[in-house]
């Protein structure tokens, strides 16, 4: 089955993604997700590390009682969760086949890119926590630049992930 790990913004939890589930369940879309261990990602405000441990473990766990489509493997996450989705997943893209950005603010490297991800980002045109033309309108000519293949949604609305926006980016991953 395809799998998507989702990382909440900065001072949310996992349950941001609730709203998902049955969207995951009508496509066939095991999602796994997660609570940074401190008010946001790790990498965000401090250099990577326990998260990363973190996500490895549950990867593994989950590994281990879900047939995975190593085909269909998705890092995502939304603000802090969806920058940390792009860095670290840029960085292992040899793991992650797919990686989803909903209104990302940053991309950092903790290590050279590896493998050549699929990548979907959106982007609200009227966020006004992560103006969109200084990050997502940047990061998507840059990273179609550097060869990857960036599926890119824009909606009006504020910093969110709208539930059409969310269907699209799992539809995308499925097909």
């Amino acid at each position: 089955m395809p799998l998507i790990v989702l990382m909440h913004g900065a001072g949310q939890g996992k349950e941001l993604f609730r709203f998902t589930f049955p969207l995951a369940e009508e496509l066939g879309v095991v999602i796994l997700t997660l609570d940074s261990r401190d008010s946001t990602w790790d990498g965000v405000d401090s250099p990577f590390g326990p998260d990363v441990m973190f996500i490895d473990s549950a990867l593994q766990y989950t590994f281990q009682r879900v047939a995975v489509d190593p085909q269909r493997l998705a890092l995502g996450g939304f603000s802090d969760g969806a920058s940390y989705a792009l860095s670290l997943g840029l960085a292992n893209g040899d793991l992650f086949t797919h990686l989803v950005a909903f209104s990302p603010g940053f991309i950092a490297r903790p290590a050279p890119p590896a493998g050549m991800p699929l990548i979907f980002i959106s982007h609200g045109t009227r966020d006004h926590v992560l103006g969109i033309d200084r990050t997502s309108r940047r990061f998507v000519p840059l990273l179609k630049s550097a060869g990857y293949n960036v599926t890119y949604r824009e909606f009006d609305g504020p910093h969110t992930t709208p539930l059409p926006i969310a269907r699209n980016a799992l539809e995308w991953l499925v097909r």
